[in-house]
């Protein structure tokens, strides 16, 4: 915990720091990879006039105590939130959208993407479908780990009905818009399951998934109810506070372990002050192929990072300082660090202008 706290406290200079993780492959054998370990994005300091419009990169990685500057350069209206142009991230990559109506896909937040020759990718223009809107976005999901690979498929989640997909390595890319009918779905976050090779989206209150394809299920999605198991015991205070949050529902998986997670988060709005939300509880729950989803205080050597990114889970002995059995949380307005044995928050109100979690990112030999 004090982890969290130093990082609200102090800032210094420093320079990345690079780690050597071994790897679970799905093949089953593990590789030695050097790579930065997972961080957020906390702001840039403007560069001045000789480079107008750039700052250099300031990121927290979540197993230091305190944040990093870093040499390169990124365009400030990435990290200023009044801009708001950034509309997501997934695998490193950020989503931008302006009134232009294109969607492109940016390495510029990437510690380890060039800032001389960085990669800005657009997307094709957005098609609205009928009492559809397409210019407030949920989140961003991507299926592999670069938009330029041959089967990369980008998926927009758009608040309401629209769920609209693209492969933007063809040639004739073009977006496929799906028209989501239960409207349990409209406000959740939609996420790829490497295992099932399919978009998922929690619907609100947690108890259906559905899942969506380029196939079988792109016009009819695979519905999968959940059944509640185990859950914890909670006080009449603890209920009454829990029926006062606002409640988002949030699918993970686990690489590594190949589980998958359904994380509750419950927040709610400071009563003084600046109008703020603030954490208040998050209950994780283990999924089956069967639908049960088991409440858990013990998720092993894992840690689970939720933000406005495409959530991610990493081992944490991967990462020497990293404790495991944790979630991270970021907003725009607070960073926040769960401690699930005991259920203990640490948070910080502060303003984040790019609220994105960004998992591991190798470093080329």
């Amino acid at each position: 915990m004090a982890l969290l706290l130093s990082r609200l406290s102090r800032l210094r200079l420093g320079k990345p720091v690079f780690v050597r993780s071994s790897l679970l492959h799905s093949n089953g054998f593990s590789t030695s990879l050097l790579q930065i370990p997972p961080y957020h994005v906390f702001s840039a300091d403007p560069c001045g006039p000789r480079y107008p419009g750039l700052g250099k990169l300031v990121i927290f990685k979540a197993n230091e105590y305190d944040s990093t500057h870093l040499e390169k350069k990124v365009p400030m209206e990435l990290v200023d939130g009044k801009a708001m142009v950034t509309i997501g991230s997934s695998h490193g990559w950020v989503a931008t959208l302006k009134d232009d109506g294109v969607v492109r896909l940016q390495d510029d937040l990437n510690p380890v993407a060039s800032d001389t020759h960085p990669k800005r990718i657009p997307l094709p223009p957005l098609v609205t479908l009928p009492h559809c809107q397409t210019q407030v976005v949920t989140n961003v999901a991507m299926s592999s780990s670069s938009p330029e690979d041959e089967d990369c498929l980008v998926a927009v989640k758009f608040l309401g009905p629209q769920l609209s997909l693209c492969r933007p390595a063809h040639s004739n890319s073009e977006w496929i818009n799906i028209r989501i009918e239960n409207p349990c779905f409209h406000s959740s976050p939609v996420m790829f399951s490497k295992k099932d090779g399919m978009f998922h989206i929690p619907g609100s209150g947690g108890h259906l998934i559905g899942s969506w394809d380029l196939y079988k299920h792109k016009n009819k999605p695979k519905i999968q109810r959940l059944r509640f198991k185990i859950l914890p015991e909670l006080t009449k205070t603890k209920r009454e506070l829990l029926h006062s949050c606002c409640t988002s529902e949030h699918l993970v998986e686990s690489r590594t372990t190949d589980e998958t997670f359904l994380v509750k988060w419950y927040r709610k709005a400071t009563s003084s002050g600046v109008v703020k939300m603030k954490t208040k509880a998050l209950m994780v729950f283990k999924l089956d192929e069967e639908g049960n989803a088991v409440y858990t205080q013990d998720i092993g050597d894992l840690c689970i990072f939720l933000s406005k990114s495409e959530p991610f889970c990493v081992t944490a002995s991967f990462f020497p300082g990293m404790c495991s059995n944790q979630v991270h949380t970021l907003d725009v307005d607070e960073d926040a660090l769960v401690d699930l044995s005991d259920s203990s928050i640490i948070s910080g109100i502060c303003t984040f202008g790019a609220p994105y979690y960004i998992p591991p990112q190798k470093v080329d030999s």
